[in-house]
Order: structure tokens, then sequence, then C-alpha cells
């Protein structure tokens, strides 16, 4: 190993940092003094040639070049993990340690029960650990690109390219539908309930070639929102097929057509960790999951 290459322990000392917020706190959380902690920063600087925190009052906060190494701290910290697991898992055949997941809700609700059911039953000594991230901004894949996730469950739509240096793959692609009180005589006159991640531009283009579609006039929080408001007869709301798994009483799903939008659900995970036989198995079993959900 060349003398300025980062060594694990100090690529943990830079994210305990991260964590902390603080060299004192960092300390703390490492059993080492602040000097200690202080020194080691300003030699990890020094082999890479660019401040990582800015240090004030208030704490350490990383610098833009520290954003950077952190994320590839993560990964390769998550690298090292993997190693021995694999390594331990092709003598013994079991699969074991954590497997880290970022989902949105309604995947987590509805795809990833099943297919951890079936996996930890196969292999009782895997420790799933799993994030539900909102698919707003950088979304689950963001958590994937930032070392926090093994693999995502993320929307991608028709329109947008896949995360830059990820793989992605698809699990399925299912309709919206549209949501309605029960025997209102006239559920397309009320009001639209939107929620804040049915953003696609893809979906939104659909929306404004409907005529019929009135403006929406409540925004809501997510899409368990939108159903109960339905439920409760304050308006109408389109939605993805896997959001009325389960539906409350009161509530009637209409289908919009051979020309409806669909939604496309991927597994999102890095070249390197898409390797692993738990990742790769994870995304055996939600296909399994999600097939009878998928458009035929």
């Amino acid at each position: 190993m060349s003398t300025n290459d980062l060594s694990p322990g100090e690529l943990r000392l830079l994210l305990a940092v991260a964590r902390t917020g603080s060299f004192t706190a960092a300390a703390e959380d490492r059993g080492l003094t602040q000097s200690a902690v202080s020194h080691a920063v300003r030699v990890c600087e020094r082999k890479i040639g660019a401040v990582l925190f800015e240090r004030g009052r208030t704490g350490a906060r990383a610098t833009k070049a520290g954003h950077r190494v952190l994320v590839h701290a993560r990964q390769i910290l998550r690298q090292l993990d993997l190693l021995v697991a694999e390594a331990r898992g092709a003598a013994t055949g079991a699969l074991t340690g954590p497997l880290r997941i970022a989902a949105f809700r309604s995947a987590a609700a509805h795809l990833l029960p099943a297919a951890l059911g079936r996996l930890t039953a196969e292999h009782p000594e895997l420790s799933p650990r799993v994030l539900i991230v909102p698919e707003l901004g950088r979304g689950t894949a963001g958590e994937v690109a930032d070392g926090r996730a093994d693999v995502a469950i993320a929307t991608l739509a028709e329109d947008s390219r896949p995360p830059s240096g990820l793989v992605v793959g698809e699990l399925l692609r299912e309709p919206y539908l549209m949501v309605h009180p029960a025997r209102h005589r006239e559920p397309q006159g009320l009001p639209l309930i939107d929620w804040a991640e049915n953003c696609s531009s893809y979906t939104r283009a659909w929306w404004a070639r409907q005529d019929w579609l009135p403006k929406a006039t409540l925004d809501v929080a997510d899409d368990g929102v939108a159903l109960s408001m339905v439920a409760q007869g304050i308006g109408m709301t389109i939605l993805p097929k896997l959001s009325l798994m389960t539906t409350p009483p009161r509530v009637t799903i209409t289908s919009l057509g051979d020309n409806a939008p669909t939604r496309r659900i991927v597994y999102v995970t890095t070249h390197a960790t898409a390797q692993s036989l738990a990742v790769r198995q994870l995304v055996t079993e939600l296909r399994a999951t999600a097939k009878p959900h998928a458009m035929a």
C-alpha cells in the first residue's frame, strides 16, 4: 500500500466526523482524543491534497471535496464488508450480514415483504435494513450513489436516463388508474388530488393532454393520503397500480384505457455491488414478487 493511500481506519474516522458533526464528538465515537482526530484528519487531507472539512465554532462540515471523499469511503468500506461476507458465504453457502435497501413507500409496503420473507427464510443470517425514501429529487437511487444503500427500488420515467455510473434493471411496469368515490355520479367533476412523487415529466405530459382532468386543487404528501381523501369523498386522483394494493371501502378504481400512462419500477445498484450474491438473489425475489403486478 502506498504511503498516500488511506487506510480503512482513516476512512471510518472521516465518516465519524461527518456523522457526528465535530472532531470532539468523533473522538468520543471512536474512543480517541480530540487532538488525535484533528491530527488524523490533517494527515488524510495531506494525503489527498484537499481540505475535507470546514472547521468552525459550530463544528466540522464537509467541503465539496469532502463530500466526494465520503461517498467513496462508504462504498469502499462496504466493499470490504462484502469481501468478507461473500468469502465466508462461498464456503458455507449462506448469506450473512446486512443488506441495505432503499425503497419508496408503496414498493416497501407491497414488493419488499414477500421478497425479503423468502430470502431470509433461506438465509436467516442475512439482516435486511430498509430505508424509506420519497421518490423526490435524487430519491432512492441517490442513496445508492452516496454509498448509503446497496440496492434501491426506484422509479425511472420513460424519458429519463439511468443515473450515471449505476446499474439499472427493470422490475415491472404498472398502469396508472383513476380512483374516485364509489357511486359518485360525476367523478370527473371532482377536484383532482395530486401528490408530490407523481412528478415525472412523462406523467405530467399525459395529464396535460387530458381535457377532462381538472386542475389539481389539493396537493398532498403521498399516495396514501390521496387515497384516504378519495375515500372521504373529497376528490378524485390518478394513482399507479401498486399504490392500490390495499384500498379503503367507498372507492372505485377505473381504467384509463389503452393509452394510460405507466410507471416503470427498477432496481438500482453499483457495478461492484451488482456482483454481490445477496443483491442478485434479492433482485430475483423482487422480480418474482413483481410479476403478478406487471402489465401484460
